[in-house]
């Protein structure tokens, strides 16, 4: 497994959008203040961190439907549903764990002193961290894998920590779709009809537990599993969503902070949280994929989609024609297809994979595309509509959106003709948050003043679409102290112990040394993927 792998959203988007101002947001009545230190929650967070520190986490057997190997170990931590009560209902939340091996990679019989837990959210929100101990075993992260103690967990509502749904995983996945990227005003109707229904299944299933699924209760959550681990100070990674979530942490907890390493960098401005983060991100979806068409251009010997850009989007709209009067396998329409080839945007990996589908199905060959894309199996869908409905939930909480379908037509009409790749995907993937039922959160300002948190480090591929540049910029702008690396020419979403020498070795010399860069810094990008005939 590819440690790049892990910082895959399970499928979910973060989101973005034009600085246009939103015409409607929540109304004050909708949202509810954020919890500073002197209020209930605060209290709350306190008392569960006692009385996790004092119970421990009893280490066991994993669930058997996480499938993980006999040396990694599960076992659970109590936290709040509601933290302004930590005396009421309370859920567990399953957290994984391998230990330390305490063996220099170089030299087996020099023994590594232990550093603690390094506790890892791999974002989402809705992507489950049960498997980052796993990465122990990828030659990348052997002396991390040394001094620390690998610890990931599945946040509140991802299976199995009392796992959040909004619908029959069976009724999830939808069979062949079209992809407009000019949408008829009927075809909006219907989307905008469907998203309102999806919001009001999650009311209905959620219940008065839905308002507790949100951000500000995830890094209270973390700070509860600190302290279960018996960790005095915290030692985090998050990829993606999973920055965002450490960022919270840094602004509620900083002196419980030891080191922090912040990976593929959602943008923290509370203005940016969440709408205003969405049309960045689809803007930033096409300049990938004219990176993806540039490099199949320049292998049209292996995959003849075409030797210029131009020629490769004829190809793929050709395949998506072809998918709308026909599905590939009885499954794949142009929905399918756009999907598939989104991931392409996220991992440079994916870029062979892609091109030798499509090159295969035009070829009157559609399977290797069918394998791609393709309706998953039931348990797939159990896990991807939980996912969903956790990725909803939280970032449908976290802030004010529109409220008037309006207002999104407006800015992604406007988007979408300069960047039609993914911005109406886009929309259809977070249009429930128009339809919310549940109250809102107010976003924190993220700010942190010199000397009040430990120097931290800030990783970033220049032409990361997902979590665009600027995100890591604006983070390194409002965490004192913090230093970005960052991988030039590159977009492949999270760097983190991946094929880059450079940027691990500024990971290494951080966590293992407490070390940064005395400035920040740059590294060369890494090779592009090799074709495959």
């Amino acid at each position: 497994m590819r440690a790049a792998a892990l910082y895959s959203a399970a499928g979910a988007l973060l989101l973005t959008t034009l600085a246009a101002t939103p015409a409607q947001s929540a109304t004050p009545a909708q949202s509810v203040p954020s919890a500073g230190p002197g209020s209930a929650e605060a209290r709350g967070t306190a008392v569960a961190a006692r009385r996790a520190a004092a119970a421990g986490i009893e280490f066991g057997r994993c669930p058997k439907a996480e499938q993980l190997p006999g040396g990694i170990r599960c076992g659970t931590v109590s936290v709040p549903l509601d933290y302004a009560h930590p005396d009421g209902k309370r859920i567990k939340l399953t957290v994984s764990r391998a230990r330390a091996t305490h063996k220099d990679p170089d030299d087996g019989k020099r023994e590594v002193p232990g550093q603690g837990a390094l506790l890892f959210n791999p974002g989402g929100p809705g992507a489950s961290g049960l498997y980052f101990p796993l990465v122990g075993m990828v030659p990348e992260w052997k002396r991390v894998a040394a001094a620390y103690d690998l610890v990931g967990y599945a946040p509140r509502g991802v299976a199995p920590s009392a796992p959040l749904s909004c619908q029959d995983p069976g009724d999830f996945f939808k069979g062949p779709r079209p992809a407009p990227t000019r949408p008829s005003d009927a075809y909006k109707e219907q989307r905008a009809a469907e998203a309102e229904a999806y919001a009001r299944d999650c009311a209905e299933r959620g219940g008065e537990a839905l308002r507790h699924y949100h951000s500000l209760n995830n890094a209270r959550d973390l700070e509860v599993v600190r302290a279960a681990l018996g960790e005095r100070r915290l030692t985090f990674m998050g990829a993606s969503y999973g920055t965002y979530l450490g960022a919270l942490y840094a602004e509620l907890f900083p002196s419980h902070v030891r080191r922090m390493v912040f990976d593929a960098v959602v943008n923290p401005d509370p203005e940016q949280i969440w709408y205003r983060n969405n049309l960045d991100q689809s803007e930033a979806f096409e300049d990938r994929w004219d990176d993806f068409k540039a490099w199949v251009a320049e292998h049209d010997a292996v995959y003849g989609l075409g030797d210029t850009a131009r020629k490769v989007q004829n190809s793929y709209e050709e395949a998506s024609a072809r998918l709308a009067a026909q599905p590939a396998g009885g499954t794949v329409g142009p929905a399918q297809l756009q999907g598939a080839f989104l991931k392409a945007g996220y991992y440079d990996d994916y870029w062979p994979h892609r091109a030798e589908a499509l090159s295969a199905y035009l070829k009157g060959d559609p399977q290797p595309l069918v394998d791609q894309a393709g309706t998953r199996t039931e348990e797939g869908a159990v896990g991807a509509e939980n996912s969903n409905a956790v990725y909803t939930a939280v970032e449908c909480n976290d802030a004010p959106w529109p409220t008037d379908f309006e207002v999104w037509d407006r800015d992604n009409t406007r988007l979408a003709r300069r960047a039609p790749f993914e911005t109406w995907d886009n929309v259809w993937t977070n249009l429930p948050c128009a339809y919310w039922r549940a109250p809102r959160q107010r976003p924190l300002d993220v700010r942190t003043a010199p000397g009040e948190l430990p120097p931290t480090l800030v990783l970033a591929a220049e032409r990361d679409a997902a979590t665009p540049y600027e995100g890591a910029l604006e983070l390194r702008r409002r965490l004192a102290g913090s230093v970005l690396v960052t991988e030039r020419d590159a977009g492949t979403h999270g760097i983190a112990a991946g094929p880059n020498a450079c940027v691990n070795g500024h990971l290494e010399a951080y966590l293992l040394e407490g070390r940064l860069p005395a400035r920040d810094t740059s590294c060369a990008p890494r090779p592009e993927p090799r074709p495959r005939a």
